[in-house]
């Protein structure tokens, strides 16, 4: 299978950087899948599952946060705030984060304080989801 390069970056660290068969990103409208030779995009991504096939790996798994990413000339990067593999998510920790958020979103005032309670709540329930499921079709 052809592929393209993948760069992901996230505020601590270089997450991934080297080839990719496909990706699969988590949108405001659902995923948006990419394979070699995709047109050029750029989008938002929101926080959830990211999936994307390693060539003699398979697929590898992620719980990103929101973030932006490019695809050009056959090279895509992803910038997001965190990204995590299942192994890295601490379950119990993700749990009460999630729960914290929800007790402070019924707190919240402003539209913008909820819009932010809602996007950290989202990441905690996709690592979550990452941690218990393990697979991207076991996530619908």
């Amino acid at each position: 299978m052809k592929t393209f390069e993948l760069k992901i970056l996230t505020a601590e660290k270089t997450f991934y950087d080297g080839p990719c068969e496909s990706l699969i990103l988590p949108i405001s409208d659902g995923h948006y899948g990419i394979l070699a030779d995709h047109q050029n995009t750029i989008a938002a991504i929101v926080p959830g599952i990211l999936e994307f096939t390693v060539p003699d790996e398979g697929k590898q798994y992620a719980a990103i946060s929101n973030g932006t990413f490019l695809m050009e000339d056959n090279q895509v990067l992803i910038l997001a705030i965190t990204a995590e593999r299942p192994e890295e998510i601490d379950e119990n920790r993700a749990r009460r984060a999630m729960e914290e958020e929800q007790e402070e979103m019924l707190r919240q005032q402003s539209i913008r304080e909820f819009k932010q309670s809602r996007l950290r709540i989202e990441r905690e329930m996709s690592r979550l989801r990452l941690k218990r499921k393990g697979t991207y079709q076991d996530f619908d």
